[in-house]
């Protein structure tokens, strides 16, 4: 399969992540089921008063590999996929792809968030003078895409796609397209969300998204859990390199996983609940499954979109049933990294990618104590389980009714 023309192969990995400052130090922590979620009423939400201070902050600074005016010209969501980039781009061998042949596509759920905040209260205390003249470019969503372009020259376009949960996951399926179409040879996509800020952290309490287990927070994120009672927002980035397999092999690169199909499908049912019948989940998922050439029976495993809510956690299951059956192994890494939101899709396509090639399905932590709801009827992988792994398919589904699924298989 990577040898065909129309395939489009994933050639570079890079991550900053709560579990880690890298995809090596994020995979390590998955594996050996350690959590990044922590009480930041000290950290990242200090001095704020809130009903919930749990979150999943970065593992490591992402200004650290930056000097202080390259930091304080970057938002934090920026800063972070600058350093995934760099990682993903070194780990492809350092391409050097014709500029009008190379791409950007970086999803982002919120954008600057951070910046827009912070300058929102220099405004209100030092009046409109004190704003900074940079403050457009650190809080626009296409910020973080129009970096990537302009640090390693792509200009074949730089695209941002939007779609909350979705966002890094239909960059990536845009990046595809883009190299089947012919527009590009190489794109650097993926996602990057900086958010967890006393505002939207007290936006998705008040909407009840948030999970309350502040007593234990390396437990609170519950996927699958007949105790679950939400997710837990976490920060990142999460970036990979595709290439056609004829540029791939052109440069002799080392081939990691070959991303054979996409889908993108939409609920139109309402904002924040899951269509009941699951039919845009559904969607996505044959669509995927469909451009791969591959049956259900194909597939190894799925890493589910799996936030720990009650509601969306049933709803994706149900979407799995009834294209896989109840036999199909699950993983839901959320309960390790937390929900990085336009990341998450990026980060757990990056996972998917680490399964194939390793031949193992990470384990979903809080599943010992607290058993699985009776009703998701799945096999959820509790344990880290090493089998061969034929095919992966990603499930990344956001507020509005974007479905994502995204279905990759080995190199040969």
């Amino acid at each position: 399969m990577a040898g065909s023309d129309s395939a489009v192969v994933v050639t570079g990995l890079g991550a900053i992540t709560p579990l880690g400052g890298d995809v090596a130090s994020t995979w390590a922590g998955l594996l050996a089921g350690h959590c990044g979620v922590r009480d930041e009423a000290k950290g990242l939400l200090a001095g704020a008063d809130l009903p919930v201070t749990l979150a999943a902050a970065m593992a490591l600074d992402p200004a650290g590999g930056l000097t202080p005016v390259q930091a304080r010209r970057l938002d934090r969501s920026q800063q972070a996929v600058l350093a995934a980039a760099a990682e993903a781009w070194a780990d492809a061998g350092s391409p050097e792809p014709d500029p009008d042949r190379l791409a950007a596509a970086i999803g982002t759920g919120i954008g600057g968030v951070r910046t827009l905040l912070q300058q929102d209260d220099v405004l209100e205390d030092g009046g409109a003078r004190r704003v900074s003249p940079r403050a457009v470019p650190m809080l626009m969503p296409n910020g973080p895409a129009a970096l990537v372009s302009i640090e390693y020259g792509a200009r074949a376009g730089s695209y941002t796609p939007v779609s909350a949960c979705s966002s890094g996951a239909e960059a990536i399926a845009f990046g595809a397209r883009l190299i089947r179409s012919g527009e590009a040879d190489v794109v650097i996509a993926g996602g990057t969300e900086a958010a967890v800020t006393p505002l939207t952290m007290a936006a998705f309490a008040q909407a009840g998204a948030l999970s309350r287990h502040a007593g234990d927070p390396a437990g609170a994120s519950r996927p699958f859990a007949a105790d679950r009672d939400g997710f837990v927002l976490g920060e990142g980035a999460a970036v990979v390199v595709l290439e056609s397999a004829r540029h791939a092999a052109a440069r002799g690169a080392r081939v990691h996983a070959v991303l054979a199909g996409a889908g993108i499908a939409s609920d139109a049912y309402h904002f924040t609940a899951p269509a009941p019948d699951g039919r845009g989940q559904i969607s996505a998922i044959r669509k995927a499954l469909g451009q791969a050439g591959i049956a259900p029976a194909d597939v190894s495993h799925v890493n589910a979109h799996a936030t720990g809510t009650a509601v969306g956690d049933a709803a994706e299951a149900g979407a799995i049933r009834e294209v896989f059956g109840a036999g199909v192994a699950v993983t839901a890494p959320k309960a390790s990294f937390g929900h990085l939101v336009g990341a998450a899709g990026a980060l757990e396509a990056l996972i998917a990618v680490l399964s194939l090639e390793h031949g193992v399905i990470p384990p979903t932590r809080n599943l010992t104590d607290a058993q699985i709801d009776p009703d998701i009827e799945l096999d959820v992988v509790a344990v880290r389980r090493e089998t061969p792994q034929r095919a992966v398919l990603s499930n990344s589904f956001g507020f509005g009714g974007q479905n994502v699924s995204l279905v990759f298989t080995g190199r040969g």
